[in-house]
């Protein structure tokens, strides 16, 4: 029998889309982040479209690891006992809804963890941080928003620098203890969450990068974009790639787990 594949369970975005005033929900999942999973982390992208939050831990048990990907919506500030201060801006109750569950539920469970941009986000606010939601607005911040009329390349061009923890993973994957990166985002970490540990800031002090602290396997996240050709910048490339070990390791287990319940 051949080895099935170690998957990565990828929730997807909430999105009204149509012309002519006649709009259907759609569930999206961007092709950047799913590719970045098979060719990063060398693991196949899989979605569970309708997913409720009392289906979280039997979806688990059939997946190696989870990443929470950026994404055009924001977690609602209701999260974090805010009003929305932009109306404009897209919001995913919907999203929120699972995230937030599926984070608590993968650090109680081991479950191997990557969050990007919003997903760097909805892990703060699922453990209790809270969340400026216009960085740009706060005294003292950088605007660390992309040029939105720009092509792809330039908007994912590296931006500013970031800082690592002394002795971090981050340090080790990025070979030194500071490094360019790219920043595409609105919102940023007010307050970081207790059971988080801040590795990475940005020159302004935004947290860009954290680790759950004590979590059992890999699990973290970064404010900026490295599922952006992962595989053309060696920094980025080592995040999935530690990600991807984690996940087989996980794999691995849950085989093994799978045939003793068979003999």
């Amino acid at each position: 029998m051949n080895k099935p594949p170690c998957m990565v369970w990828l929730p997807a975005d909430h999105r009204l889309m149509g012309d002519h005033g006649h709009q259907m929900p759609f569930l999206l999942l961007g092709d950047k982040y799913a590719r970045a999973v098979k060719v990063g982390a060398g693991a196949q992208p899989v979605m569970f479209p309708l997913a409720d939050t009392d289906q979280i831990s039997e979806l688990l048990s059939l997946v190696d690891g989870v990443m929470l990907t950026g994404s055009p919506s924001n977690v609602h500030p209701s999260h974090f006992a805010e009003d929305v201060a932009d109306p404009s801006l897209p919001l995913d109750a919907d999203r929120d809804l699972l995230t937030l569950a599926l984070v608590k539920a993968c650090v109680h469970e081991g479950v191997p963890l990557l969050g990007i941009c919003r997903g760097f986000q909805e892990i703060n606010v699922a453990l209790g941080g809270t969340l400026h939601q216009r960085v740009h607005e706060v005294p003292g911040m950088m605007d660390h928003r992309e040029p939105k009329t720009a092509p792809p390349d330039e908007q994912y061009a590296p931006r500013h620098a970031i800082r690592f923890a002394p002795g971090s993973v981050f340090e080790q994957w990025a070979g030194g203890p500071e490094t360019q990166v790219n920043s595409l985002h609105g919102q940023g970490i007010n307050r970081l969450a207790a059971g988080l540990d801040a590795l990475a800031h940005a020159p302004d002090g935004l947290v860009e990068a954290f680790g759950v602290r004590g979590a059992r396997t890999f699990a973290y996240a970064v404010q900026f974009h490295p599922e952006w050709r992962c595989w053309e910048t060696p920094f980025y490339a080592a995040i999935f790639e530690a990600f991807g070990r984690a996940c087989r390791q996980r794999m691995n287990l849950r085989l093994q787990h799978a045939d003793l319940a068979r003999a």
